[in-house]
């Protein structure tokens, strides 16, 4: 007797918990087909409308996973998110969509997209460089794997602007250095540069801050050098 009352009262409360979903009336987005939502999602990605579509598109994931419309529906919630300049939850979703279908014929686009989800975060020359570099790792794995694919080429450019902006980071920091007069900071920096950025724009004009900082250095730890400077 106390096993079936145990029974009923469990039953009760997964209705309750459930919102008796299976007698009351859900709601009509519920109802719609996985086709009629992946309409709607295009429908309202192509109007712009990308938090609309996000919503479209999570309802048709949820309620019917097995669908051929599933996928597709993963990818969009993605591209909506990045269209949005919501870049850190579009990165998730590329993420999530690449963990579920490492071999789905999408997978050079999803790299790319991934990459471009730190390039649009790049930040100024003064600021931390972590954007360009991740951006870089997607980039350079996006080449590596798929060199024949047209997106490779793309990402080849992006990671020469990305390689640019920490060459130019590094120059702002040494010329930093430079200008309090910490000559071997300086140095340090600008032979960084030379080694590993020389054909950018701040390894174009290393060698002569190099040569700089070296002088300046040679003229503190020689006194008569320095009043040679001095005069």
């Amino acid at each position: 007797m106390t096993k079936y009352l145990l029974s009923i009262l469990f039953i009760g409360l997964l209705f309750t918990f459930s919102g008796c979903a299976w007698f009351s009336d859900t709601p009509a987005e519920v109802e719609k087909s996985a086709q009629e939502l992946a309409a709607k999602g295009s429908l309202e990605f192509k109007e712009e409308n990308y938090t609309s579509a996000i919503e479209a598109f999570t309802t048709l994931r949820d309620w019917y996973p097995f669908s051929k419309y599933a996928i597709l529906a993963e990818l969009k919630i993605a591209d909506a998110h990045y269209k949005k300049e919501s870049y850190e939850e579009a990165l998730i979703a590329y993420q999530e969509f690449e963990n579920l279908h490492p071999k789905n014929d999408t997978i050079p686009y999803i790299i790319y997209q991934s990459g471009m989800c730190w390039y649009k975060r790049l930040t100024q020359l003064d600021q931390d460089q972590t954007p360009a570099r991740k951006a870089i790792e997607q980039f350079q794995r996006l080449t590596q794997r798929f060199p024949n694919d047209p997106l490779s080429g793309k990402a080849a450019k992006k990671i020469e602007k990305c390689v640019n902006s920490i060459a130019a980071h590094e120059a702002y920091v040494a010329d930093f250095y430079l200008k309090a007069k910490q000559y071997k900071a300086a140095l340090k920096r600008y032979e960084g540069i030379m080694a590993n950025y020389p054909d950018t724009d701040a390894g174009k004009v290393a060698p002569e801050k190099m040569a700089l900082c070296q002088k300046m250095i040679a003229a503190l730890d020689d006194p008569k050098e320095d009043s040679k400077q001095k005069e």
